[in-house]
């Protein structure tokens, strides 16, 4: 069996506390006969510390076994199932700690009850198998999570982007902006910044920037736009400033190493939202959206041009101050991509806050035409077919899902990807509808504000005489008939 460094301390620290429980032995009994203290043995068993040969001849011979079957890497048959997760390397390769979970922590559980423990996790990893579920995949989930666990808002990178801003002596008032950011780049970090197309590197025209570290060159795309700029050179300062050495190279991943790289990419991304869309002026101009008694979708094209950031960048900085700062915390965020001119819907993104929302990612389903997220990127299509587009789109409407109790008022913005042509990218915001949601949004008493019965997807939607309907709710045509199945058996006294 091949065991990384890692897993090798864990391994010791396992078999010796196996070791130590099976002879019926204390810690204290243990430190009292080894001459080591408890603590050291507490952390050489979580698989913190790997100690030195003496201290191996010490715990061996005050446990009555030899040197070599303490060292060895060969597990008894109790702890056998774990030495596929350890071959795997599933208990170091993955960010446990980031939910306050060590791999020793685990390893404690599994050693307790290894083959129901093994035998469940090895199923989670045979499910994300089935589903075609990537090493990269499963990182970008266990971010996501990260993110909601915190409610979007992280106050350490808050800090770094105030100790910023002071320091560069940035008025409150001042916007910054590409021009900014580029000048900064290039003047105080000695970066060279270069615009590329497909007739420069064919082989990378649909990625927005790539950092050359050589050579401290930016390469940006031509393709892209300016707020798209901006936040490309804000989380590159994002990297240079909170000093972050494992980070990716490429704005897209063509290659993720590690949990980290993704963990500091978003950093940096937090980092460049942040100071392109200041905390305190982003919550004194959505206090002025929110107290309006009508609802105005120009108010959120001008927002995003104020603070000269992406529709993407504007909602995911809107869910970092909503829960913290309005008491605001039942928001999911999608993101849709589609081909222009065809009714190909594809969810990249999704995140939700204080718990798992309708609508979210379902597998081979069609989710629900009625939502504004698609109705918004046909729109955006049929003004690009007339050489009528010119701005990102709004679009609002509060959505009742006729299957559930679930109302949202659900606000969305579309545009161009730009960087691959012919794709259109619209990115929504839905918020949990209840009393205090109306008394903080006072423009949902608005009648302009579309409603519409919707689902979640067509396979499970009971609006059988719906027009936009593109599939037939065979899911629960299913769920009916085992219910039927169900009452049936209850009526016969089965």
């Amino acid at each position: 069996m091949s065991f990384n460094t890692d897993n090798i301390r864990l391994v010791f620290g396992l078999k010796l506390k196996q070791l130590r429980l099976d002879k019926g032995m204390s810690l204290t009994e243990l430190a009292q006969k080894s001459g080591l203290s408890m603590s050291y043995i507490n952390e050489i068993e979580k698989g913190k510390k790997y100690p030195k040969s003496d201290k191996i001849i010490a715990l061996a011979e005050a446990m009555g076994v030899d040197y070599d079957t303490l060292v060895s890497l060969k597990l008894n048959k109790k702890l056998e199932p774990i030495s596929e997760l350890l071959r795997s390397n599933f208990l170091t390769e993955l960010p446990f700690e980031i939910f306050g979970i060590s791999p020793a922590d685990l390893l404690e559980l599994l050693s307790d009850a290894p083959t129901k423990l093994s035998a469940f996790i090895s199923t989670i990893i045979e499910i994300g198998r089935s589903y075609n579920m990537s090493v990269e995949q499963f990182y970008f989930a266990v971010l996501r999570s990260y993110q909601e666990m915190h409610d979007n808002y992280f106050p350490e990178i808050e800090e770094e982007v105030e100790r910023f801003l002071n320091e560069l002596k940035i008025p409150a008032e001042q916007q910054i902006d590409e021009y900014y950011l580029s000048n900064l780049l290039t003047d105080k970090y000695g970066y060279t910044i270069k615009y590329f197309d497909e007739d420069d590197y064919p082989d990378i025209v649909n990625i927005r920037s790539v950092f050359l570290p050589k050579t401290n060159t930016l390469l940006i795309n031509k393709r892209i736009t300016s707020d798209q700029r901006a936040f490309t050179l804000g989380r590159e300062l994002g990297f240079l400033y909170m000093k972050i050495k494992e980070r990716p190279y490429t704005s897209s991943w063509v290659e993720v190493k590690s949990f980290d790289s993704v963990l500091n990419n978003f950093n940096a991304s937090y980092f460049a939202g942040a100071i392109l869309i200041r905390k305190e002026k982003l919550i004194e101009k959505l206090e002025k959206v929110f107290n309006q008694e009508v609802w105005s979708s120009k108010a959120m094209v001008e927002l995003a041009d104020y603070f000269q950031a992406t529709p993407e960048t504007l909602y995911h900085r809107i869910s970092n101050v909503l829960p913290k700062y309005f008491g605001i915390d039942g928001i999911f965020f999608l993101r849709f991509e589609s081909p222009s001119g065809q009714k190909d819907y594809h969810l990249t993104k999704e995140m939700h806050l204080s718990k798992k929302h309708t609508p979210h990612e379902t597998q081979k389903e069609h989710y629900c035409r009625r939502w504004i997220s698609l109705n918004i990127l046909d729109e955006v299509s049929n003004l690009q077919q007339t050489n009528k587009y010119k701005e990102p789109l709004v679009g609002v409407q509060i959505s009742n899902y006729v299957d559930s109790e679930s109302k949202y008022f659900v606000m969305s913005m579309a545009r161009p990807l730009n960087i691959i042509s012919h794709i259109n990218i619209s990115v929504t915001m839905g918020f949990e509808l209840n009393d205090e949601l109306r008394s903080k949004f006072k423009f949902l008493a608005d009648p302009a504000i579309p409603i519409r019965e919707v689902n979640q997807t067509c396979e499970r939607c009971s609006l059988f005489e719906c027009k936009e309907r593109v599939a037939a709710p065979v899911i629960l045509q299913r769920k009916r008939q085992l219910e039927n199945m169900k009452a049936a058996l209850k009526s016969m006294g089965a």
